[in-house]
């Protein structure tokens, strides 16, 4: 009750000039995001007709095939046994992947961030193994760990964590270190230096590096899963490519980026969470305007 007492207040208090303001703002911005709706709407429905439309005629049929063939794909890849273990082998090899990358690259990137002779001597050795392409390595996977899941989930964590790595490494390098020997002048301790300083000026690369790491960690699963696999999305969408089923190829494209979409959006909203809980609430609003 007292709770939506002081909302009314609170209302109250705004004059009408700046309540209109806000009120015009809102159907505003409700209108720019219909328009950017409808027209990413529009944009869809005229590629999928020109598809419809080009496939046979221009293209060829057995390369690109047909959106009502590739629906069908789809709804028999959703709706069967067989695909449901696909996905959730890959989803299961994308989610270990992406977790233990994760916490690998971040203990990694914290140490020789903290340490800076560490960092100088290891750093250079880290680039040089970052530059060995993953899918080169993945030979060497499938011969430590096997055909199973562990040698793509093995090449996805190599992916992550060094995006993880470099990113809190170097966000611990622009850690304002004069606002460090401030707090600790007026009193402050470790914690607060580490709620105050360090937090906030890593939150942002960390949840970066997440984003950037969800589609590296999908790419290391399915190019693990190409070389040598018995299940997944990636040894389905190489046997379809391998009989000449392009609608079957599509419809696995279709389900990862759906993947992509529903991991990117979940990272969305835990950066969004714990930026807000952090204070930095004005970077989260500037990032949506």
């Amino acid at each position: 009750m007292l709770t939506a007492t002081s909302s009314a207040v609170d209302d109250e208090d705004i004059p009408p000039a700046v309540a209109r303001r806000k009120a015009k703002r809102a159907r505003r911005n409700l209108r720019e995001s219909g328009l950017v709706m409808g027209l990413r709407l529009l944009v869809v429905v005229v590629v999928l007709v020109l598809w419809q439309v080009m496939s046979g005629p221009v293209l060829p049929e057995y390369a690109v095939s047909r959106p009502t063939d590739v629906a069908q794909a789809v709804w028999d890849l959703l709706t069967s046994a067989e695909g449901w273990t696909n996905i959730e082998t890959t989803t299961v090899e994308v989610a270990a992947g992406f977790v233990i990358g994760v916490a690998i690259g971040s203990v990694m990137g914290v140490l020789l961030g903290t340490f800076p002779l560490a960092g100088r001597v290891l750093e250079p050795l880290a680039a040089a193994l970052n530059g060995i392409p993953k899918i080169a390595v993945a030979p060497l996977f499938v011969l430590f760990f096997g055909l199973g899941e562990w040698s793509k989930i093995a090449i996805a964590v190599t992916g992550v964590a060094f995006i993880m790595f470099y990113n809190l490494y170097l966000g611990l390098r622009m850690v304002d270190r004069e606002l460090t020997e401030i707090i600790r002048v007026m009193g402050g301790r470790s914690r607060h230096v580490l709620s105050y300083v360090t937090l906030p000026t890593l939150a942002p690369p960390f949840f970066a590096g997440l984003k950037a790491g969800g589609p590296l960690a999908i790419l290391g699963v399915i190019g693990g899963e190409f070389i040598a696999s018995f299940n997944g999305l990636g040894h389905l969408l190489f046997t379809d490519a391998m009989a000449l089923n392009s609608s079957g190829v599509f419809a696995g494209l279709i389900v990862l980026m759906a993947m992509s979409l529903i991991l990117n959006s979940i990272l969305t909203q835990l950066d969004k969470f714990v930026l807000r809980r952090l204070g930095l609430g004005d970077r989260v609003a500037q990032a949506q305007a």
